[in-house]
This record gives C-alpha cells, structure tokens and sequence, in this order.
C-alpha cells in the first residue's frame, strides 16, 4: 500500500533522503578536536588520599539536621566526630 505524502509534511528545504544520498554520506563530527580534549578530562586518583570511605548508617532526624545547613553536610559530621573524639575516649 504506497500512501502519497502529505503535502504540508514535505520540507522543500529539507528533502526526504534517497538510496544515493546514503551512500555518500559521511557521519559529521561536531568539533572533534574540542571533544578529544574533553575525552582526556578525567579525574586520577588521589595522590595523597585524606579520607576513607565508609558506609555509615545514621537516624533520619539527625541526618536532616546536618542535610538542611545545605551543601558541605558530609564534612559537618567528620567535624562532629572530630570534636566529639576531643572530649570522649573510645577504648
């Protein structure tokens, strides 16, 4: 069943590609040199790492209360514990 296109739908600026027009084309790369440096981006591993990562299973209440001073809220805590390991023994 070959349905003739709708008129309206027919670009004359953008022409429905023919079997000819795939063979030649070529994909396009939007400036590639911009995206090979960008490629190469990547962070490495800390030369000298500072902290550890741990797991670390907290109430909701006080895990809001360190989440609502906003960004930064990891390092509030390792701030709290410092201070608390200052005034406490843990043997």
């Amino acid at each position: 069943m070959n349905k003739k296109p709708n008129p309206e739908l027919i670009d004359p600026d953008n022409p429905e590609w023919s079997a000819e027009d795939f063979k030649h084309a070529v994909p396009f790369e939007a400036l590639p040199d911009q995206f090979k440096s960008m490629a190469r981006r990547t962070r490495g591993p800390q030369k000298t790492p500072t902290k550890q990562q741990v797991t670390l299973r907290l109430s909701p209440d006080l895990l809001d209360q360190f989440k609502r001073g906003g960004p930064g809220w990891q390092t509030r805590i390792d701030d709290a514990l410092r201070d608390w390991l200052e005034t406490h023994s843990v043997t």
